[in-house]
């Protein structure tokens, strides 16, 4: 998945401010739990928290009750990334936005191949819902595999 590749670029700020050793990798565990633990995030500067904040606000509010660990960031990340190439967005502008919006650092051809795989799990959908007569999300999923790949 995407979120497996996704990186922080400020992971040393965070890992001094936890004052513990810090994996890069913006969806490990360790890293989901120290965002959501009680640190004080205003001794950074501003722009780095501004990120902190966005990547907590549209990743990691979920009300599961396993949450952060409950696979939600993951999937609500996955999801923005398809949702940035549906508005219309290459996979080099995507990662310039998760960069300037999050500071998460993903190489664009992750997000190309993520992008792929993405479109041949929607075929496979297409695929069942036309056997199964489910018309409808035939036509939706369709239509995502044409925004996907145009």
């Amino acid at each position: 998945m995407i979120a497996d590749r996704a990186r922080f670029r400020n992971a040393k700020k965070l890992e001094r401010l936890a004052g513990y050793r810090l994996p890069e990798l913006a969806f490990s565990g360790n890293m989901l739990e120290t965002l959501c633990s009680r640190i004080n995030y205003d001794v950074l500067d501003f722009a780095v928290r501004e990120q902190i904040l966005a990547f907590f606000n549209d990743f990691l509010r979920c009300t599961c009750k396993d949450s952060p660990l409950c696979g939600c960031p993951e999937k609500k990340f996955a999801q923005k990334v398809i949702e940035l190439r549906e508005n219309g967005l290459d996979h080099r502008q995507i990662a310039s936005f998760l960069m300037d919006e999050y500071g998460i650092e993903v190489f664009p051809t992750d997000i190309l191949s993520f992008l792929e795989e993405s479109v041949h799990v929607l075929e496979a959908m297409a695929d069942v819902a036309h056997l199964q007569g489910r018309d409808e999300l035939a036509k939706t999923t369709a239509e995502h595999i044409r925004l996907i790949e145009r």
